[in-house]
């Protein structure tokens, strides 16, 4: 890998600066971004500027808003927790057009520091410029841009909490973790492989995390508000089929397969039963395939599980659409980074093959258009099981030494 800065990585990322910069202010001059997810994320941060915490979950008060800002539609609601609409609060006091190029600054800005912060530790592809592609031709991170979306918040949360994991801080991982709350159908099944797997310091940091946002939560729509939500929450998952909380079809969860798969032969009750059975076996079943797996000196089946671990608070999460699988990219370089050190091609072949549809954006926009991005999800529990197969398999990696650390006499046959 190249640890240094070369003149094609700093055209790279030149270039995708301007890129991603220019989409952004192509995007913001078009009128479906009022259609957009933001358009929910502004409606709970204009609420709580104008005074309205207490009917954060009134959804007629939420058509009145977005009606008198002219946004939103009539299938979208804000559904997100409370605290964030007040931690976004002062994006209500901006007008809609700003506050989304300003939120669409902040993504890029994580877009472009991510490769830079985690480079170290991804080492394939080697060359610098194909690396930068790489992040530039993953659709979720674009689709995310271009929406409004939180999600690569979520990637940059799991990439600090794996490199804080990495240098022993568990507590501070927990931390992260417990931040990515604000998506809290991911942030909570990985916080649970933690749990199972006894990190107690991890939950201690995720735990103080979890109870300052309810606190916050608390100040900011009391205890009326947070009743409304989990209301609103309950009826969210009782209504796969409702395009205002989201088609289960469209989400490539277990839930989203279940329902679309099995969906017209099973009743609500059994459906519900398969999506509980299936998603706690997956989030034990990683946690004891981590503690399980063969220890190597470099900590690079570590790595593996880690990744293991996002994936499957993903397709876990009982909400989930494409832009959420941004998170998805930090486990993609590492199981990339590391097949070459696998010696099974029963390994090696399905995980490539995942490798390819996940970075393939044509994937995404057909099985979007025809409402069937639940069949995604298998893909994904494919992917998660070849990654723990293969941190269980892992060889260690050859110790190669730079020209100056080479003995001088290494090749040197004794007489």
């Amino acid at each position: 890998m190249k640890k240094c800065l070369t003149v094609e990585s700093v055209i790279a990322f030149i270039a995708a600066t301007v890129l991603l910069i220019g989409a952004l202010l192509w995007a913001g001059r078009t009128p479906g971004i009022t259609q957009t997810d933001f358009s929910v994320t502004y409606v709970g941060a204009r609420m709580i500027h104008l005074g309205l915490a207490s009917h954060l979950y009134d959804l007629a008060e939420q058509r009145k808003i977005k009606e008198s800002l002219g946004i939103g539609g009539k299938t979208l609601i804000y559904e997100h927790p409370p605290f964030e609409a007040l931690l976004l609060s002062p994006l209500g006091g901006l007008s809609y057009r700003a506050a989304y190029l300003l939120w669409g600054v902040l993504n890029i800005f994580i877009w472009l520091t991510l490769p830079l912060l985690l480079r170290a530790h991804l080492t394939r592809p080697a060359e610098n410029l194909s690396y930068t592609l790489l992040w530039l031709v993953f659709a979720p991170l674009w689709i995310t841009l271009y929406v409004g979306q939180s999600s690569l918040l979520i990637l940059l949360l799991y990439s600090f909490a794996f490199l804080l994991l990495k240098r022993g801080q568990d507590f501070a991982c927990g931390f992260v973790i417990g931040i990515a709350l604000f998506k809290f159908q991911f942030a909570v099944p990985l916080a649970c492989i933690f749990l199972l797997r006894g990190k107690w310091k991890i939950m201690q940091g995720f735990a103080a995390m979890a109870s300052f946002l309810l606190a916050l939560s608390l100040v900011t729509v009391g205890w009326s508000g947070i009743s409304s939500y989990v209301h609103l929450l309950t009826a969210v998952s009782a209504h796969p089929d409702n395009l205002s909380y989201g088609a289960a079809v469209d989400m490539a969860t277990i839930q989203g397969f279940v329902h679309g798969a099995f969906g017209r032969m099973l009743n609500k009750f059994v459906s519900m039963i398969c999506v509980i059975g299936i998603s706690g076996f997956l989030i034990l079943w990683t946690a004891r395939s981590w503690d399980r797996r063969k220890q190597l000196p470099d900590n690079s089946s570590d790595d593996l599980m880690f990744a293991a671990a996002v994936v499957i608070s993903l397709i876990t999460g009982f909400h989930m659409f494409t832009h959420d699988l941004s998170p998805m990219l930090l486990s993609l370089f590492l199981v990339a980074g590391h097949l070459s050190n696998s010696s099974k091609a029963a390994t090696r072949i399905p995980l490539m093959t995942c490798l390819s549809i996940f970075w393939l954006a044509p994937v995404y926009f057909f099985l979007l258009s025809w409402h069937c991005m639940f069949l995604l999800a298998p893909v994904l529990a494919v992917f998660a099981a070849g990654t723990i197969n293969l941190a269980a398999n892992l060889r260690p990696e050859p110790l190669v030494l730079e020209p100056s650390e080479v003995p001088p006499f290494a090749g040197a046959v004794r007489a």
